[in-house]
């Protein structure tokens, strides 16, 4: 069941079926790219894979083609921040939000805790980040700590934290960690990452955490878009950047370098996949450079696709010859997940770091090239281009990527224990 008025955000209606299975409330809020919501959606599917009954409430902008199964989904009022910084929220009319509008979300959670009744809630990120939308998700966790049987606190987050400007910032992560938390699912690898990497004080919320390998979407069963072909991507260099937000510099670099990228990669099909948060007029003027490159290209068969994001990009990817993407935590485990030669360009405005340190681990690994985006010519990713589908035979190491599956027989077992006589 889905719940989408952005306007009054209607409470969910009670589904029979779904009774008697243990009920978890999944609170996710993307601010500008859209990598938080398609992890957290992989992680729904498999808790009610495992049998739970999830309620999965999204505080940004609806994603196009957000697969969360069989959960209800509510959307909330939503917000998005105005910039790279991510300090000023705005809604849907491009206000800056207020008091009000805060209060106004708070209630909505409130209300949903009770109407639900969860046995688990699951804030995704926080306390380890969203520290400016505390006003609503610390009273939401003190209305499930509440309940007639309170609810189980847990933390969903990713491998690497954002730097934060203040040191003070970490503590009071922490204390929030030992004040409200049950369990803290950190979804990563300590062979590659280790948590502590980007939160020093791991070792003081230790019996809290609990490494669920990366939470990685292996399905290659999403059907293609209408009218697409579902062998697209076979053998094509693949271009893409999750939501695009911030992508418009990499696919203009992309269309520039495959004419330099050697005779093997400018002879192959380049596929740009448009994130939908690009503007229309953005994506028409990429159409129309990819269109002059193959008119200077004098080829016979068009070298470029230049389209929207599409739901079978995980399929895609495993036929594809080479990905050119961003870092983003989902596209970047994708690509080792599916073992395909890669150049990763790291976002790194504002105050981001974590594109970039993953990145940098994982190059060291000797999986993937790296081009910085402070360096980002066509020549640059032209010549990385080449340099990765040289080595297109090489080892891959295991990285446990079942992070998904684990997290949910993490919870199952966890309400197991708590309600054993």
């Amino acid at each position: 069941m889905t719940t989408a008025d952005t306007g009054s955000a209607p409470l969910p209606r009670p589904d029979l079926s779904r009774s008697l299975r243990p009920r978890i409330v999944l609170y996710v809020q993307h601010l500008l790219g859209i990598g938080h919501q398609k992890r957290a959606a992989t992680l729904t599917r498999a808790l009610e894979d495992k049998g739970f009954a999830v309620t999965y409430v999204s505080g940004g902008f609806p994603v196009r083609g957000l697969d969360t199964g069989a959960a209800d989904l509510v959307q909330l009022p939503p917000a998005r921040a105005v910039d790279k910084f991510f300090k000023v929220l705005v809604g849907p009319d491009g206000r800056v939000i207020d008091d009000d509008w805060r209060m106004r979300r708070r209630d909505l959670l409130i209300a949903i805790i009770q109407r639900v009744q969860p046995a688990i809630l699951i804030t995704e990120l926080f306390p380890f980040g969203r520290r400016q939308l505390a006003s609503e998700i610390v009273p939401m966790i003190e209305a499930a700590r509440a309940l007639p049987r309170p609810a189980l606190i847990a933390a969903s987050v990713r491998d690497i934290l954002v730097e934060p400007p203040k040191e003070e910032r970490r503590h009071e992560m922490l204390d929030r960690a030992r004040r409200y938390y049950d369990l803290v699912m950190v979804h990563g690898d300590p062979a590659l990452v280790p948590f502590e990497r980007t939160f020093p004080l791991m070792a003081e919320v230790a019996d809290l955490v609990h490494y669920t390998g990366y939470v990685v979407d292996r399905n290659r069963n999403h059907t293609p878009p209408p009218g697409r072909d579902a062998r697209d991507g076979t053998g094509e260099v693949l271009v893409s950047a999750g939501g695009g937000a911030v992508s418009e510099a990499l696919f203009r670099a992309a269309i520039a370098a495959r004419a330099g990228s050697g005779p093997d990669l400018s002879a192959r099909h380049w596929r740009l996949l448009v994130g939908w948060n690009l503007d229309d007029a953005i994506l028409a003027d990429l159409r129309a450079a990819a269109m002059a490159a193959d008119i200077r290209a004098l080829t016979a068969e068009p070298g470029f696709t230049v389209e929207r994001a599409r739901p079978d990009f995980v399929a895609m990817l495993g036929r594809a010859a080479l990905s050119i993407s961003q870092a983003g935590y989902n596209t970047l485990l994708e690509v080792v997940e599916n073992r395909v030669p890669a150049v990763v360009v790291p976002y790194a405005g504002g105050l981001e770091t974590e594109q970039g340190l993953r990145a940098g681990l994982v190059a060291e690994q000797g999986l993937i090239e790296v081009v910085d985006e402070a360096g980002l010519t066509a020549a640059a990713l032209a010549d990385a281009a080449a340099r990765a589908a040289a080595t297109r035979d090489r080892r891959w190491p295991a990285i446990d990527m079942d992070g998904a599956t684990a997290s949910a027989d993490l919870l199952a077992d966890m309400l197991a224990t708590r309600v054993a006589p």
